[in-house]
């Protein structure tokens, strides 16, 4: 019988979801993707690791997210439905939680093994900035060097988070290659990455 498809059992040691998924890196980035796994799979199972998380979410992020009746909304919808029917509408507010939105939540727990992994540097890359100000963030708490790439076309259009970015400590590089958006702005985070790997993590977005 198989095991339930959750994703607390899955990927297995190949990287698949069932029947599905794999790998589909560069050869050269396999050793920092296994090292990523390695360490990964030790901290899931770490209860210190787990404790500080759940602290970190709780006390500087603000979770568990508030959860609101969407009492009007539902009306609406109940009064254009059948009879005993319509939905229910409940909002998850996550623009509550600290940086205003969901990201924050990954960027605090790839930095904890970042740190875990003795990394002392932090790369990331953004396309609207909203990944990019809760890396820069994170950073700023634990006292890591940022470095953001985005595209030049993004950075231009979203002044007000590259503002927050470089206010919070980080530095922010525009990228001018390709479309100057944010697929550029990954393969030169990625580039990045793989110069500097000794002592450089990725959070990626």
């Amino acid at each position: 019988m198989n095991a339930p498809n959750s994703l607390r059992q899955q990927p297995d040691e190949r990287g698949h979801f069932g029947d599905f998924g794999g790998r589909y890196v560069a050869e050269t980035l396999m050793p920092l993707i296994l090292d990523l796994e390695r360490e990964y799979r030790a901290a899931k199972t770490d209860p210190a690791f787990a404790a500080q998380f759940d602290d970190l979410l709780e006390h500087y992020v603000g979770r568990p997210s508030p959860l609101y009746y969407a009492e009007r909304l539902t009306e609406a919808l109940r009064e254009s439905a059948e009879p005993g029917m319509g939905a229910e509408v409940w909002f998850k507010r996550d623009e509550l939680n600290h940086t205003g939105a969901h990201k924050i939540n990954n960027c605090v727990g790839q930095i904890l093994l970042a740190m875990r992994m003795g990394k002392t540097r932090i790369i990331a890359e953004t396309g609207a900035g909203q990944h990019g100000v809760a890396t820069a963030t994170v950073c700023a708490r634990f006292g890591l060097p940022c470095t953001i790439f985005m595209g030049a076309t993004d950075a231009a259009r979203q002044q007000p988070n590259v503002f927050r970015m470089k206010l919070l400590g980080a530095e922010v590089r525009p990228v001018t290659s390709g479309s100057a958006t944010l697929k550029d702005a990954m393969n030169e985070a990625l580039r990045d990455w793989v110069a500097n790997v000794h002592d450089t993590f990725y959070i990626i977005g």
